[in-house]
């Protein structure tokens, strides 16, 4: 392949991710992609089509995940150089699949670029989305419906979402970038002006009003630096400060209100049953007892807690000795009167930051995990819905979890709102803001507010049309009291899950493959 050709995939796929948070090109995204599609159409053979595909990937995926690399500096078992090298070498497998949705059109229209190849290209990407979102335990960071969200008080195109989901937006994303490139080689500046004023006023249209909630609530951000968090010097501060922002406000009405702790800043281990040294070196005054009381004095009578949580797995090991075999990654809700009312255990895990895969093969060689500890973190069992009564029901989603489209609620037991707890001072500048963005997609896809609780990434309030009603940037130590929006009625997406995308898929393949046929007539 022409080494032109290289730079080109090269540059355009770092052009196509400036459409994801923080920068929000969305217009160089989108004539990014369509440039992308039209060099595939044009691909010599089926081998240059997967090169370009898989360059193009390469670089896209390389700039989009960047903030990863932060994440290195933050643990001292590896140098944190590794993270500049880890984030390229993930992207090495992150780029097969627009190299796979590039082939599959590529192979199906040979008749270089045209209508039929962007419908083609669009069900492919579709598709290729969606496997990257559970092979291998799933990655699906940054869909290209990303780039088609608009800014905080407004959806933009991803109000398309609840009648296609994500992945299928991201197909329309990819169709419409086409498009638009395709109009200009036809020279048909009407059409392709029009087509831009209308991609404009949908990115920035209103949102349409919704009623008000009643359900009152406490989001607290500490602030607690990253190093701070695993800190047994610190730990004692850290609850001081959990504490110090928890209180009801004198203005707040006296009725329920909910209470949302980030994922992590608080060590006590709340469940009973564990060795008590493990208690001694992180509970306070060694009794998970007291450490619940008194979490649950902070946040007054009335009110419900719910709070990110380490539990462990006990058992013997192969010697006998009884130890923590595992971690969950939890939530815990908790009574004024330390009581666990309920409680949910993280399914998507961080492989290289939660656990260690092939542990007996990398460890060896200096590898370890990203968060403190010698233990694996073990999954849950997937998305659960937590009645608490009064309170509402709330499906928690850990961090990472936000991410997995469709797989977000129990949709046999539908709740009133998301609760996400996270932990973002690894991430740099760029990482809580797509983390954010994401939040927003699962609202509007869902249909369901989102309520995010970090230590120091973004917290917020985001109604179920995306829009952000108030947030917390990652630089503030404070709190947020507002009310929780109530939930819209089931959105198409809410009912069908990922069905729905592959159905858009199978309708965009099958139009391009009878465009194609009437080309070829």
């Amino acid at each position: 392949m022409p080494r032109r050709a290289w730079a080109w995939s090269i540059g355009l796929g770092l052009l196509a991710a400036t459409g994801f948070a923080p920068l929000g090109l969305w217009p160089v995204a989108l004539i990014a992609m369509g440039l992308f599609a039209v060099m595939i159409a044009r691909s010599a053979s089926w081998k240059q089509a997967l090169w370009i595909g898989w360059l193009f990937g390469w670089a896209h995926f390389t700039y989009g995940n960047n903030w990863i690399a932060t994440a290195f500096t933050y643990q001292s078992e590896m140098p944190a150089f590794l993270g500049w090298l880890a984030v390229p070498l993930l992207a090495i497998y992150l780029g097969l699949y627009p190299a796979l949705a590039g082939l599959a059109a590529r192979l199906v229209v040979r008749s270089g670029p045209g209508w039929s190849f962007a419908l083609v290209l669009s069900g492919a990407w579709i598709i290729a989305e969606w496997l990257r979102s559970w092979v291998f335990t799933g990655y699906p960071w940054n869909p290209f419906a990303m780039a088609l969200l608009g800014p905080f008080d407004r959806p933009g195109l991803a109000a398309l979402s609840p009648i296609m989901g994500t992945y299928a937006l991201s197909g329309i994303g990819v169709l419409l970038g086409t498009a638009l490139v395709l109009l200009a080689a036809e020279r048909r500046w009407r059409v392709a002006v029009l087509v831009s004023v209308l991609l404009a006023a949908g990115m920035y249209w209103p949102a349409t009003t919704t009623r008000e909630g009643t359900q009152v609530v406490t989001i607290v951000q500490p602030q607690i630096a990253q190093p701070d968090i695993s800190d047994p010097r610190r730990y004692e501060a850290n609850f001081l400060e959990l504490a110090g922002l928890s209180a009801r406000a004198a203005d707040q009405p006296s009725g329920p209100r909910v209470v949302l702790w980030p994922e992590s800043g608080m060590a006590d281990y709340l469940r009973p049953g564990y060795p008590q040294r493990y208690y001694d070196a992180t509970t306070a005054l060694g009794s998970p007892e007291f450490a619940r009381r008194r979490i649950g004095a902070t946040v007054g009578e009335n009110s419900v807690l719910l709070t990110g949580a380490i539990d462990l797995e006990i058992g013997e090991d192969e010697t006998g000795y009884v130890r923590a075999l595992g971690a969950r990654n939890a939530v815990t809700a908790l009574s004024p009167e330390g009581e666990i009312l309920a409680g949910y255990a993280k399914a998507h895990l961080v492989p290289y930051g939660e656990y260690l895969p092939m542990r007996g093969w990398l460890e060896p060689i200096g590898l370890s995990r990203l968060v403190a500890g010698s233990i694996d973190f073990w999954p849950g069992p997937g998305a659960q819905t937590l009645d608490l009564q009064e309170f509402g029901s709330v499906s928690p989603q850990i961090c990472f979890e936000i991410i997995f489209s469709g797989q977000v609620v129990d949709r046999d037991a539908r709740p009133d709102y998301i609760y996400n707890p996270s932990s973002e001072g690894w991430f740099g500048s760029n990482g809580p803001p797509q983390f954010l963005a994401q939040s927003r997609m699962r609202a509007i896809e869902e249909g369901l507010p989102v309520l995010r609780a970090t230590n120091n990434g973004y917290s917020a309030v985001i109604d179920p049309r995306g829009v952000v009603r108030a947030y917390l940037r990652p630089s503030e130590e404070d709190r947020i009291d507002a009310v929780i929006p109530p939930p819209a009625s089931p959105t198409l997406f809410a009912l069908m899950g990922n069905i729905l995308p592959i159905l858009w898929a199978i309708l965009l393949l099958g139009l391009g493959i009878v465009a194609r046929g009437r080309r070829a007539s």
